[in-house]
């Protein structure tokens, strides 16, 4: 298996591999061992949805020969309205404060949804192509944000060792979810 190259998405092909790698660890495609051992992704995005998010910013990809390994799709204040399932999380952005101002104060990235393929796991790959995210996004933005489901508790850990903080929870009608905060 070859060394994945971290890149921003750039076409058609690329999000088709996000889309792929996406199916595969989609919360309703799995049993539960797979949830709690591997963790999952909740969101099923279309192509439209990808292309329309790649308008503001290229999504973080890992590419291993023409099979993406890793993405994690980027999110601006702008993108809010793009993906209507995530727009309750923005408004919870709106309504919360970090270092005394309110998080919308902010020019902040928003991670949409992260995944690491099975076979490229344990690999140093996650924290690998969050570096590239913080690397291509700090000029522009102040931190990475993003909420994740407490019972995704393998996501929670991975996010918390590359510098993700909690800086706020809550209930919604299912789950109970963290906001984390990754100050760059």
């Amino acid at each position: 298996m070859e060394k994945p190259i971290i890149r921003q998405s750039s076409s058609n092909s690329d999000l088709e591999g996000i889309l792929q790698l996406q199916r595969e660890n989609l919360l309703e495609n799995l049993n539960q061992e797979t949830i709690q051992k591997e963790g999952f992704v909740r969101v099923k995005h279309s192509l439209e949805d990808l292309e329309n998010l790649q308008k503001d910013v290229g999504h973080v990809i890992a590419v291993s020969g023409d099979q993406v390994a890793a993405y994690i799709l980027a999110m601006t204040k702008q993108s809010r309205d793009k993906i209507p399932m995530l727009l309750p999380m923005f408004e919870q952005f709106d309504s919360i404060q970090y270092q005394g101002q309110l998080v919308s104060d902010f020019n902040y990235m928003a991670v949409g949804q992260v995944c690491v393929g099975k076979d490229y796991r344990g690999l140093g790959l996650f924290a690998e192509a969050y570096r590239a995210y913080r690397d291509f996004f700090k000029p522009n933005y102040y931190f990475a944000i993003t909420e994740i489901s407490l019972n995704n508790k393998r996501s929670l850990r991975a996010h918390e060792k590359v510098g993700f903080k909690i800086i706020h929870t809550f209930k919604d009608q299912y789950e109970e979810w963290a906001i984390v905060l990754w100050d760059w």
